[in-house]
């Protein structure tokens, strides 16, 4: 078996220099997302999305991005899963998206909101009848007997709710609002690039960092 400190990749796919990423980093992140879907990416819009208890203690986890733009990235999920709870007792969250074909990550951090609930209802409406169901009948985060108690949950649901279920109360989407934003680009010997923006006021103050 290889062991990990024996694994090595070079990077050295790409560059990320001032000039080519520009001032906006939404704009930069709009070409990064395209150029990772055309990358052959199974998930390319998957990112890990961590918060932070009353404590202190920090939990991530993988979730999907379901739409960024200027206003924020949203994902969807149980409010009253462990995020929803930690979501709840401290608005705010980091994002990480890594794409590991194009050697490049994205760090987004910022407060949490919940997404107004007619694009919830409507992002609802929009997946499929399976997704919604096991919607109402997972109580994420906690404890199941096995996995036949969560089948008898499933059928239960889908008998209640039949073919139009409507969006459960509990269930929403969250949007991150970026105030920090850092790009970064594998490069050679691991001197790699790594383009920070931080929201100044209105516009977006923009540093370069070592690796």
């Amino acid at each position: 078996m290889t062991k990990p400190q024996d694994m090595r990749v070079s990077y050295e796919r790409a560059e990320l220099v001032e000039d080519l990423a520009g001032d906006d980093p939404i704009t930069l992140f709009a070409r990064w997302f395209t150029e990772a879907t055309q990358a052959n990416l199974v998930e390319p819009n998957a990112m890990t999305v961590a918060t932070v208890d009353r404590d202190g203690r920090p939990s991530a986890r993988m979730v999907l991005l379901k739409h960024f733009g200027p206003e924020g990235f949203d994902f969807y999920t149980n409010a009253e899963s462990r995020k929803g709870k930690e979501l709840a007792a401290n608005p705010q969250a980091a994002l990480l998206l890594w794409w590991d074909v194009l050697h490049r990550q994205v760090r987004i951090e910022g407060p949490v909101s919940q997404v107004p609930a007619a694009e919830a209802d409507a992002y609802f409406a929009s997946r499929p009848l399976g997704s919604r169901i096991a919607a109402w009948a997972s109580r994420q985060s906690e404890v199941v007997q096995d996995r036949a108690q969560l089948e008898r949950q499933e059928a239960e649901a889908a008998n209640r709710h039949g073919t139009e279920p409507a969006r459960p109360p509990f269930w929403s989407g969250y949007r991150v609002q970026p105030l920090y934003f850092e790009f970064w680009q594998g490069r050679r010997n691991r001197l790699h690039d790594r383009l920070r923006y931080v929201r100044d006021g209105g516009v977006w103050r923009r540093d370069r960092l070592s690796p």
